[in-house]
């Protein structure tokens, strides 16, 4: 299987999803459309998109951004896997006419997510994410509510069982959430979460989040 990846900024990286790439002996291709001149892979070439987040806004009028959702709902007619973390998720959402806007709270650091589907197997009821976001998207209508947490509802979403789109981030490891924190530390200021950049660090990242990423991604590619 070729995966596709789209990576917005450079402190945001796939984490465990490389893991599951070589546990499963997929070979994983990483676009940088931001940085590249807008350079996207062809439906053709795809075989699972994964679309990372990042500090722009799908609301934002870039000629990648609209490109990057011209090539998402290809792969949504042509019945092919995506998987999309915070602004991944909004692309897709926004790709298929609904809007994002800003949430009534920004969100930064770790907090609780509760699952709100049973139609995926094996996830716990409840998980600690990493929250790096102020943006929401709406829950497409014909898609599950597949994750809420306290303080926003639409948290996640699962779409024709082989779409997945979550706000925050179950992809980071302990490398990943540093190099995030490192380089967009100031982002935290006003965050309902009151976490320090250090305090962010510091919280191990749950086993679980490796194992949840794992299953959300075998529960696509075989649907």
């Amino acid at each position: 299987m070729r995966i596709n990846v789209l990576q917005h900024t450079p402190n945001e990286g796939i984490g465990f999803i490389r893991d599951w790439a070589k546990d499963n002996g997929h070979d994983i291709y990483i676009y940088h459309p931001y940085f590249y001149n807008g350079i996207l892979p062809s439906a053709q070439d795809t075989d699972l998109l994964i679309i990372l987040g990042g500090p722009m806004s799908p609301n934002d009028s870039y000629d990648w951004i609209v490109e990057e959702r011209e090539l998402i709902r290809t792969l949504l007619t042509e019945n092919k896997p995506i998987f999309g973390a915070c602004f991944g998720a909004q692309q897709i959402t926004k790709a298929l006419g609904y809007t994002v806007t800003k949430s009534p709270v920004k969100e930064v650091g770790w907090d609780t997510v509760y699952l709100k589907t049973d139609t995926i197997p094996d996830i716990p009821q409840q998980l600690t994410a990493l929250h790096w976001h102020e943006d929401m998207f709406q829950i497409p209508n014909n898609a599950k509510l597949l994750f809420s947490s306290d303080h926003l509802t639409n948290q996640g979403f699962l779409l024709n069982d082989n779409v997945i789109g979550l706000q925050f981030h179950f992809e980071p490891g302990p490398f990943e959430v540093k190099e995030i924190v490192t380089n967009d530390f100031s982002y935290v200021v006003d965050s309902v979460l009151s976490q320090t950049p250090q305090d962010i660090i510091n919280h191990e990242v749950p086993e679980e989040n490796k194992k949840v990423m794992y299953t959300l991604l075998d529960y696509i590619v075989s649907s």
